[in-house]
Parts: C-alpha cells; structure tokens; sequence
C-alpha cells in the first residue's frame, strides 16, 4: 500500500486524474489525502467531490477554507463571490447528499503508523496534537448537526479574536479554530493570526513569520502536510510539506507518495494546469 497526498484541487478533476493514472494509484490498494479545498473556482467542483467521495476509505481528505464557504452558500448564508464557482455543485441533482458528505469531513486528521498529520492550512504553534485534535472535533461536531452547522455557519466569518486563549469560549473558540487550521499564514510576533497577508515569505513585513517557521511550535518535529498557500508553493521543510502549487491559478498540481518503501522511488509528481 502507498499513501499519497495531493495539494488543492479547487475545482480541477482532470490534472487529478492524470496525476493518479501517472503514479498507478490503486484505490484498491493505496490511499490518497487531500489537503483540502475541493471546490471553487475552477471548472468541476462538482465532479470533484463526486470524484473523491466515491473513492470511499481510499481517500482522506480534510476540510479547506473554499469547502467551508460552499457549505455556508448552499445554506443561503453567504451570497457567491464574483470569482465562485459553486453553482456547478448546487445545481446537481445529488448536490445534497455530497454536501451532507463534505460537512462530515475532518479539520485534522493525523495517522499514527505513518507519523504524519494533515490540515488544510495549518496547526498554531500554541497547540500540540492532542489539542488540535480536539479543538477540531469540537468544530467537527457543530458540522455534523444540521441545525447547530447554520447557526455557526452564519457566525463562522470574521478574523476575531486572532489569538488562542484557553478561556475562548462558544463561537469565539470555533471561529479561531476554523481560521488558524484553515486559513493561517502568517502569524504576528506575539503569536497572533494575520490573515490578510497572502504573498510567499519574505514578500510581507518582518514582524510577521511564516507559523511553520515559529522556533516554539508545540508540534515542532511531528511532519505536517498542508495546502492553502499558493504563493508558497510546493516546497519542504524538515517537519512540513507544503502542496498547495497554484493549479487553480493556472501553474501545477502536485502528487507526493509519502511513505516511500525506497529511497530510489519517485515520490513527486507533478502536472501543468491551463
């Protein structure tokens, strides 16, 4: 078995489809983990999500920022962007049933034999992986309750408050746990979330650091795997893995085996988008 992980699709099946046939992905045999950000923006955020819900435990995937919004737009909380691209899922006749599928997705999920942990954005240097966890599960509960989801839903925008604190309480600790595993960059020198800057390191003010790059970080040494950042790009750390390479944007999709058997085994594959 080989375990896979792909950077965000954002609406983009067939580089995903051509990514897998290159790398003899067997759902049969081996797993895939998404990053996140299924949907929005380009062409087949329907098909996408058919595509990996029908790849059932073969495939992994956690919960993006983009998925987020589709949930709160077919909810009719949120009025579509000008650059959206979510009707191509709301007006498909099992729209429901994979909206009802995306909602039970996970915000963290981490595996134990392999020793790596997956999130869309990221895990803030304050917390380890105990409380990643279960602050994730708490949104995730919220989530899968059909009542309790829209009254968050309608709640869940916002940039505050931007720093943990244990005594975060109701939809305050929800909203920072949904933006810092979600949508986190940047992080301000007392330990804050900026979530305006969006450009690549070193394009942004020097009081701002990249929170992988946070010397304390409660997870420092436990390998994670994120997306969300395109102007980052693909690129490694010696406990990160960063695979959010722009397709939407037109530059590539990026493949990685995570558990090479071999040093010699290709482990990275990556396709051209139009």
């Amino acid at each position: 078995m080989a375990v896979y992980a792909v950077g965000d699709l954002q609406g983009c099946l067939a580089p995903l489809e051509r990514l897998l046939e290159h790398a003899r992905f067997d759902p049969a045999r081996d797993r895939l983990w998404l990053v996140g950000d299924l949907v929005n923006r380009g062409p087949d955020s329907g098909n996408c999500l058919r595509f990996v819900h029908d790849l059932g435990s073969s495939a992994v995937t956690v919960l993006g920022n983009h998925d987020l919004h589709l949930l709160a737009t077919a909810a009719g909380l949120r009025q579509p962007r000008p650059k959206d691209t979510l009707e191509e899922v709301l007006r498909r006749p099992d729209a429901e049933a994979l909206l009802e599928w995306l909602a039970a997705r996970p915000l963290v999920h981490h595996d134990a034999t392999l020793g790596w942990t997956l999130v869309h954005a990221g895990i803030p240097p304050q917390w380890d992986l105990e409380r990643a966890s279960t602050e994730a599960r708490a949104v995730e509960q919220v989530l899968q309750d059909p009542q309790r989801r829209n009254e968050f839903l309608a709640r869940m925008y916002g940039n505050s408050p931007d720093r943990w604190d244990d005594a975060l309480k109701g939809v305050d600790r929800l909203r920072y746990t949904v933006n810092a595993l979600t949508r986190m960059r940047f992080l301000r020198k007392d330990g804050g979330l900026d979530l305006e800057e969006s450009g690549p390191p070193g394009s942004v003010s020097s009081r701002l650091s990249p929170w992988f790059e946070v010397r304390k970080r409660r997870m420092g040494g436990q390998p994670i795997v994120f997306g969300h950042w395109s102007a980052l790009g693909y690129r490694r750390g010696t406990d990160w893995l960063s695979l959010d390479s722009g397709c939407v944007w037109g530059r590539d999709l990026t493949l990685v085996r995570l558990d090479p058997a071999t040093p010699e085994e290709r482990t990275l594959w990556q396709q051209p988008c139009r």
